[in-house]
């Protein structure tokens, strides 16, 4: 245990520069600091413990940290401005997107009729799915597809990964209930709980449409055989990141020859697609496997697999008993949740998704002022600057690499806040005489219509792919561009009354991560044009592979619950861009301070200051149950590994607060990863 005083001690080294002259701008939030942890043994704790005291998880929560905080605030603008917007004269008018949203939004807060219709509105879907005959299956399949549930195989319209300017099909593989094929073959205590809830949950659904007990175990045993099958073909969380597996383009004649047991020709005819002449196998191992095994599968299983499909995938619109059964399986059982969240949260969510950009436009026309997107845009600038000087500087790349790179670098698009062109929504129709469900549905069959109609047309590059009130960011290979929408341009992330260093340190270093990768172990496999195409050469790639094997130990080497590690090559592409994001930012402070400095602020230098404001974008709290599904689902680190695994490879961060051999945050140089 440490003092607070030699902490103050420790954190105002002389050595470091002081702040910017920007003496009217605020630094660190002390409150979220946990001055009782030595930052050189633990520096998330010491960053964030204030944070994580101040903000302990409640029930409806897995896991709440800054990132969900920002979530929050956003929400509640959202509420605001929707219900405000049903006092607007345009919400009573039909066709406007006003009424649309206003009325989704009050049929998912309306109980009662829910509650009152029960199953009904799911009932005219399962009679059609319990009625069809063996030689009616791919029609069936085709009309689930359409905008109600995905099952055995995907089907989307897409960039083609060599010819980004065009829009091709792509087949993928089926989604599993459980979300992940480790939950279906591996045995343990934890995954034992997990079926065991999951058979009262499938047992549940068909309950609630009508099957008897002996009926509802046949589905169980139906549904878990066909999804452990599915499981056991999938591609494996490794093999899904590496692009060159997931190309393999197929003539329509071959697919018909090789997957000959799948009537593609009705299918694709009953989708709305005509004159389909080639498609994008993702998995070719699966599809192998799928082609062999339908055949093996009764009228009975594939009715039965295909009717809780439907009940479940529909569950969030229906009454509340579906909702309940959902919750206590994969809100409670799986992420440790006590409680769902609040009716509003939920009816939100509709409108939200379905009409995002019309909502978008009400989002930034109040809550995303001018002068923040002027700034982004010169941080941004400096950003592509800094990220430049780093790729100059690298000494395991080749000189004609770099240039590459630094040209794919200097065509990066850029879009900030919210798109220049409004998507339209005038052909969803939004009437609150039918069902909840059957406007869902009917909005999901417009979108899925939506992407079917861009086969073959040039990508269009202006779309966009999150809505501008979410609150996060993205890198898109395809299109060699980098977006932040409004919705994160928040504290902390990003704060125009804040120190620079804290907007390098945040926003500054989810800039810098978006930008990196463009040269992760994924992107980098992509040209400037959007093209997969390896530009690097062999002598790269095997230097490339040597030091991201390094960060890959780093965190295998973590043991984020009893018995279970984190994932370093699955989350290889997230640390990299981590690390490079950080490197990168400081750079971009350091060469926009020029040498000007001032006192510190609140005893903090300014890199101290930076390295605090990036530890408390990754602050929070997460359940035990929580930890275990985001380590086998999700391509980001934990919050805690985000920031100690990274900045241990770090030597400005090492130096910034003092750390050497001896302590817990300290990483031999030999023993570091800087990649980019």
């Amino acid at each position: 245990m440490i003092s607070e005083n030699k902490i103050e001690r420790i954190c105002n080294n002389d050595k470091e520069p002081g702040a910017l002259l920007s003496n009217d701008r605020h630094g660190i939030d002390r409150s979220n600091l946990d001055t009782s942890v030595d930052p050189r043994d633990n520096f998330f704790l010491y960053a964030c413990g204030g944070w994580m005291k101040n903000h302990p998880l409640t029930s409806e929560y897995s896991r709440f940290g800054t990132f969900d905080l920002l979530r929050e605030k956003a929400r509640e603008q959202l509420k605001e401005l929707v219900t405000m917007l049903s006092l607007d004269p345009e919400s009573k008018i039909q066709g406007t997107d006003a009424q649309k949203v206003c009325d989704l939004y009050c049929m998912g807060m309306d109980v009662s009729r829910l509650n009152k219709e029960g199953a009904s509105p799911v009932m005219p879907f399962i009679q059609k799915i319990q009625d069809f005959s063996k030689d009616e299956f791919i029609r069936v399949l085709a009309w689930l597809h359409n905008g109600i549930t995905g099952s055995f195989f995907t089907t989307g319209v897409g960039a083609d990964p060599i010819d980004s300017d065009k829009n091709i099909m792509h087949i993928g593989e089926v989604g599993l209930g459980l979300g992940d094929r480790d939950f279906y073959l591996e045995r343990s205590e934890t995954n034992d709980k997990i079926l065991s809830a999951y058979e009262k949950y499938v047992k549940r659904m068909v309950e609630l449409i009508g099957y008897d007990k002996d009926s509802q175990q046949r589905v169980w045993d139906n549904v878990i055989s066909i999804e452990t099958e599915f499981a056991r073909y999938k591609m494996t969380r490794e093999e899904r990141r590496n692009p060159q597996l997931r190309y393999n383009l197929y003539s329509i004649d071959k697919i018909v020859a090789d997957f000959d047991n799948i009537d593609w020709n009705t299918y694709f005819s009953e989708i709305g697609i005509e004159n389909i002449c080639e498609a994008n196998i993702i998995s070719v191992g699966y599809l192998k496997f799928l082609n062999k095994y339908l055949p093996t599968l009764s009228l009975q299983q594939i009715k039965d697999y295909l009717v809780f499909e439907c009940v479940s995938d529909s569950s969030g619109v229906l009454s509340d008993e579906f909702h309940d059964a959902n919750f206590e399986m994969f809100g409670k059982i799986m992420s440790g949740k006590e409680e769902p969240e609040p009716r509003w949260k939920r009816a939100m969510t509709i409108p939200n998704s379905m009409l995002g950009e019309a909502v978008g436009r009400l989002y930034v026309s109040k809550f995303f002022p001018k002068d923040n997107k002027d700034y982004m845009l010169r941080l941004v600038k400096n950003l592509q600057d800094s990220l430049g000087k780093h790729i100059r500087k690298l000494t395991w790349l080749s000189e004609d690499s770099k240039n590459k790179a630094l040209d794919k670098l200097s065509t990066f698009k850029i879009k900030i806040g919210y798109p220049d062109k409004w998507k339209d929504y005038s052909d969803i129709d939004i009437d609150p005489q039918r069902s909840y469900l059957e406007n869902v549905y009917l909005a999901s069959k417009w979108y899925t219509q939506d992407n079917y109609k861009k086969l073959y047309k040039p990508v269009d590059k202006e779309e966009w792919h999150m809505t501008p009130q979410t609150v996060n960011a993205y890198y898109n290979p395809t299109t060699n561009e980098i977006c932040f929408p409004a919705g994160i341009l928040q504290p902390p992330y990003f704060d125009v009354s804040a120190d620079d260093a804290i907007n390098y340190g945040g926003i500054g270093v989810v800039i810098g991560h978006e930008m990196t990768h463009g040269f992760d172990d994924q992107g980098r496999q992509f040209d400037k044009n959007g093209n997969l195409k390896n530009w690097w050469s062999d002598k790269d790639i095997e230097r490339f592979n040597e030091v991201s094997d390094r960060l890959v130990k780093q965190f295998d080497a973590v043991e984020v619950a009893p018995g279970v590690f984190a994932n370093g090559r699955f989350t290889l592409g997230e640390n990299i861009a981590d690390q490079g994001g950080l490197c990168v930012a400081l750079t971009a402070y350091l060469d926009y301070a020029n040498g000007k400095f001032a006192p510190d602020i609140d005893g903090f230098t300014p890199l101290q200051r930076f390295y605090l404001a990036y530890a408390n974008v990754w602050a929070g709290n997460i359940r035990p149950e929580e930890i275990i599904v985001r380590t086998k689902t999700d391509p980001h680190s934990l919050g805690e590994n985000r920031v100690n695994v990274t900045l241990g490879n770090i030597s400005q961060f090492l130096d910034a607060f003092n750390i050497r051999k001896g302590d817990k945050m300290f990483r031999a140089e030999k023993d570091r990863a800087i990649i980019w």
